[in-house]
């Protein structure tokens, strides 16, 4: 079978309709703060670096940097996440109006803090990450008011995203009720994995893991393209999804769907600075790209277009729908197994 291109054509044409599509993101959020300075010297006490700071910023992390790709990418969001009554939640509240995405779907758990990830970065390296946060499930009733909030905004949406960083807010029960809901009312749901707990993203129409969470998921080392299609094939119809886009950094992606060939999409970035959000960028583009009415082809080649623009920036980032147009223009190949 021959590969397809995405046409800069077609590419334009879809990212025109983005601004119709609504997307739900939820998930677990996260304030990302990144401490910079110079190491110049090695610590008396410990054989590590010691970082003259000279510059510290606070950006939005896991669901909430899906929501700002979202934004960015010109689509409608709604935002719903869980933090703790503390000063964080504050700051999160603060760069989510600052980026135009919605925060009254920010629900306070007393009982948990708002995860703050404070990355440590010397001479455009990362040095250290202090992870302040909570593990714990969520439950009682700041999860039946989660619920109830996600069920009433599921008939106004194009598609959900649900973005999983393991920190308790997404579990089986939340993933059956939102599967069949949307699945009634034909609504997309997009799943970003960072967990390992693969069997709760039954019957979604997408998941996006990258190799190594595909590999533990299937049980199948991924050494090479034979074994990863064994692990791609397992993981699909475990899944029972329409889909699955398999991230494989440097290396590219893998689109698996049933009955049809894979499709493997060369890397498109010429640099990489820093991975961090990529993820979120791709489940981003991807999710409006096939809302917006784009084959998970073409879908997943705007996704992978869209991360190249992020890995080339230091930090957690954001691309927007000139940046991604702009990428696409280059053109690049699809190769189908055979």
């Amino acid at each position: 079978m021959s590969a397809r291109r995405l046409t800069p054509e077609a590419s334009r044409g879809l990212a025109s309709r983005f601004s119709e599509r609504s997307v739900l993101v939820i998930g677990d959020v996260m304030l990302d703060q990144y401490v910079w300075g110079e190491a110049g010297r090695i610590s008396p006490e410990a054989p590590v670096p010691v970082v003259d700071v000279m510059e510290e910023s606070f950006r939005l992390g896991g669901a909430a940097n899906v929501a700002r790709n979202v934004v960015g990418l010109g689509g409608k969001v709604e935002f719903l996440s869980v933090v703790g009554r503390d000063s964080r939640a504050d700051d999160l509240r603060s760069l989510l109006e600052n980026e135009a995405i919605p925060t009254e779907g920010l629900l306070e758990d007393p009982d948990r803090p708002t995860t703050l990830k404070t990355r440590i970065l010397a001479s455009r390296q990362q040095v250290v990450r202090v992870d302040r946060e909570s593990r714990g499930a969520l439950d009682g009733e700041v999860r039946d008011r989660f619920i109830q909030r996600l069920l009433g905004k599921l008939p106004d949406v194009d598609a959900v995203i649900v973005s999983d960083y393991g920190k308790g807010l997404i579990d089986l029960g939340l993933m059956e009720t939102l599967s069949g809901s949307a699945r009634e009312q034909g609504v997309l749901v997009a799943v970003d994995p960072k967990e390992s707990h693969f069997y709760q993203y039954r019957n979604v129409s997408v998941v996006t893991p990258n190799v190594h969470e595909a590999s533990r998921a299937a049980r199948v080392t991924v050494r090479d393209l034979d074994s990863l299609e064994e692990a791609g094939r397992r993981l699909l119809g475990d899944l029972q999804s329409e889909a699955l886009l398999v991230t494989r950094g440097p290396d590219g992606m893998s689109l698996f769907e049933p009955d049809v060939a894979t499709t493997h999409i060369p890397v498109m970035a010429r640099e990489v600075y820093d991975v961090t959000g990529a993820g979120d960028t791709v489940v981003a583009a991807l999710t409006l790209a096939r809302a917006a009415g784009a084959s998970w082809e073409h879908a997943s080649i705007l996704s992978n277009a869209a991360a190249a623009v992020v890995v080339g920036e230091v930090g957690t980032a954001s691309v927007t729908a000139e940046q991604l147009e702009r990428a696409i223009e280059v053109g690049f190949p699809v190769e189908n197994a055979t």
